[in-house]
């Protein structure tokens, strides 16, 4: 409710406090989407959290810090980002393959984070690292330059109207930034089940000068798009989408 009173102007009782820094994007690619968490997942969260889960800062990383609970010299592992990781499905699987890449996971659905946590709980995961922020602000804020081995983008929100196009992650100023944060020979891997929203991701990939398709001379009869690498699981929704007949795309592009 706002007071009819004029505010007392700023003295040591009354003084302003400092706003907190706010970084302002336009169009977010994502929508907060609306569900309780399972007991299972609040549990998780409480117990896990404390461990697994990275808090956002206005500041860079130091992957050697971030993983330093893990043994052996943390600089002599691959780092890989993934961003929007849904149910952590995919992404407990991938970290039990690969036990010695480190993985910085960004989601903003907090029960997918729970769920995430729990898996990490239930498999004795302890690579992942959970960034529950937006992965842009992650990445302009937290990642320094070729910091990266990897970057995973699983069955992004399609934004299937026209209208909404604009709304799709994978766009080209996110790719520029994401092919300044990966080494030289690290790998940018999209994968989708909506054909129109693949066609967008080869296209913007391969319109990026810093990045090179690693399929397009190995599989010239996949048009471009690569096989689906071995760490990549079929999830539940995958497979019950390819018995009703839908197509599923990998693209996997190189930073040279």
């Amino acid at each position: 409710m706002t007071s009819e009173s004029s505010p007392l102007p700023p003295g040591p009782e009354t003084a302003v406090p400092e706003a907190p820094k706010v970084y302002m994007r336009g169009i977010k690619s994502f929508v907060i989407r609306a569900g309780r968490m399972t007991a299972g997942q609040t549990k998780a969260v409480d117990t896990l959290g404390p461990q697994f889960l990275l808090p956002y800062q206005d500041q860079l990383l130091d992957f050697k810090t971030v993983f330093s609970s893990l043994p052996g010299d943390a600089t002599a592992h691959p780092v890989v980002l993934e961003i929007g990781f849904g149910m952590g499905e995919a992404t407990a699987h991938i970290a039990g393959v690969m036990p010695e890449t480190r993985f910085l996971c960004c989601e903003v659905h907090e029960p997918g984070v729970g769920a995430l946590l729990k898996r990490i709980g239930e498999q004795d995961l302890h690579n992942i690292r959970i960034c529950a922020h937006d992965a842009v602000e992650v990445i302009d804020h937290m990642l320094p330059l070729q910091s990266l081995d990897g970057v995973h983008i699983f069955f992004p929100d399609p934004w299937h109207k026209t209208k909404h196009n604009k709304r799709r992650l994978i766009q080209a100023p996110l790719i520029a930034k994401l092919a300044q944060r990966l080494k030289v020979g690290g790998y940018l891997h999209c994968a989708t089940d909506w054909q129109p929203y693949a066609e967008q991701i080869l296209e913007v990939l391969s319109a990026e000068p810093a990045l090179a398709n690693r399929a397009a001379a190995a599989h010239p009869e996949l048009l471009g798009y690569a096989p689906k690498p071995h760490y990549r699981p079929l999830t539940k929704f995958e497979n019950r989408g390819i018995k009703l007949g839908h197509g599923v795309w990998d693209v996997v592009f190189e930073r040279i």
